[in-house]
């Protein structure tokens, strides 16, 4: 029973941090007018630099945006103090 109530709390743990979601914020440019943007946006697992780009510069491109550089990734705790700064540009790739 002890092994049952074990392997139970394991799979609750594991299962949550899973769902735990994973941001990353970017930088991004247009020419011609050169024009700048900082964003935030969701990203799947895992949650590194390396998969951001791949997941963020195709959406960005397909709006005539080049990313520029991913500035970090994070989850929730970080998400409401770069609302602020993302603007139009939060969640919206």
């Amino acid at each position: 029973m002890k092994h049952i109530l074990s392997l139970t709390l394991v799979l609750i743990a594991t299962t949550t941090a899973a769902q735990a979601a994973c941001y990353a914020d970017y930088k991004a440019k247009q020419d011609n007018p050169l024009r700048l943007h900082y964003g935030v946006a969701e990203i799947d697992e895992p949650c590194t630099v390396d998969s951001a780009e791949d997941q963020i510069g195709p959406k960005l491109r397909a709006d005539g945006w080049v990313l520029l550089n991913i500035v970090g990734t994070f989850d929730d705790a970080g998400l409401d103090s770069r609302k602020d700064s993302a603007g139009e540009y939060f969640l919206r790739y």
